[in-house]
């Protein structure tokens, strides 16, 4: 399914499906030059996103030997196919650190250091265990460390007579890209903003405090003159402002929560804080959270535990093989 969402220039969207996700599907966007088309990220590595991918660009007639790519960061959801494609000649764009953090997932040891540090944190090992295996974004990242021109904050590149620049925006992920088209004032906000869900800010390997870069990053795209936002996933309903002032108040309220939870039950691990913490999971107590449920919820607990601590609101104590938090007196 497409659509065209802009006309000077022409931009599409494709709904690429994401099977058995509770986020239903990836806007795909492809801008329209003159001199080939650039493809804004593509799905997982599954042959459903594969096949709504390419359906989607051959309705808008894309060339392949044409096409470029620009990803804006390295979730599974949105480089999964980027060795799927077709077509010898294309070129892709991907922000230097997530690439690199990429690296490390496909031919490194980053998620044997991430499941140690959700143990350590209370993660029950059996759940770590089965998430080796049905874990989406291992299970459908790329098959291979793909070629990439790599790209600085501000980097700029032309295709026809358009010129994009990429900004980095690292918090959901350690290197995440929005891309700006500067003379349209239009932006593409990946995952950075999205205006139907809260985006998941997690702890990341050798990132000392990604909420506390997450938030910085939210003041930096508020000083962007962006007319038109299109977000990777759902719909664009509020001005870019109005939404950043949104999520910035919805993680002081997260800060403030786990504290309250803290205060209460001191010594808890990571992993209980977030059974205790309120999520959008339509009234399902925490025993019946999906596997990668329960991963995503400790991890953003994590990050906001680490803001906490950082800031010298807590305390973090080793008992035996696992970390507990206390209020700091």
């Amino acid at each position: 399914m497409i659509e065209l969402i802009n006309e000077d220039p022409k931009i599409y969207r494709i709904f690429v499906p994401l099977p058995q996700n509770p986020l239903k599907s990836l806007n795909s966007y492809v801008v329209r030059t003159e001199e080939g088309d650039l493809v804004i990220d593509t799905g997982f590595n599954r042959e459903e996103c594969l096949k709504g991918l390419e359906e989607g660009l051959d309705e808008i007639g894309v060339n392949r030997d044409k096409m470029v790519i620009f990803f804006t960061h390295l979730h599974s959801d949105h480089c999964g196919l980027a060795n799927k494609l077709s077509g010898e000649n294309i070129k892709i764009y991907m922000g230097k650190i997530d690439y690199e953090y990429l690296r490390g997932n496909l031919e490194g040891d980053n998620w044997d250091n991430m499941n140690r540090r959700f143990i350590q944190e209370g993660f029950p090992q059996e759940i770590v265990i089965r998430l080796n295996d049905t874990n989406q974004a291992r299970r459908y990242a790329p098959d291979k460390l793909f070629k990439a021109n790599l790209l600085e904050d501000g980097a700029k590149f032309k295709l026809g007579n358009i010129e994009f620049t990429a900004i980095l925006t690292p918090g959901h992920t350690p290197g995440h890209m929005c891309l700006y088209i500067a003379d349209k004032k239009i932006l593409f906000s990946g995952d950075h903003v999205l205006f139907d869900i809260t985006p998941n800010i997690t702890a990341w390997l050798k990132v000392e405090n990604s909420l506390k870069n997450y938030m910085e990053s939210l003041k930096k795209i508020k000083n962007i003159e962006a007319v038109i936002v299109f977000p990777a996933h759902r719909e664009n309903s509020k001005s870019l402002n109005e939404r950043v002032d949104t999520i910035t108040e919805h993680h002081f309220i997260r800060l403030d929560e786990i504290k309250e939870i803290i205060k209460k039950t001191p010594k808890l691990t990571a992993y209980e804080i977030a059974s205790k913490m309120k999520w959008n999971m339509r009234g399902k107590p925490w025993s019946e959270f999906p596997d990668n449920q329960k991963w995503f919820a400790t991890g953003e607990t994590l990050s906001h535990l680490d803001y906490l601590y950082l800031e010298k609101k807590l305390d973090k104590i080793k008992d035996e093989e696992v970390f507990r938090y206390i209020i700091k007196e």
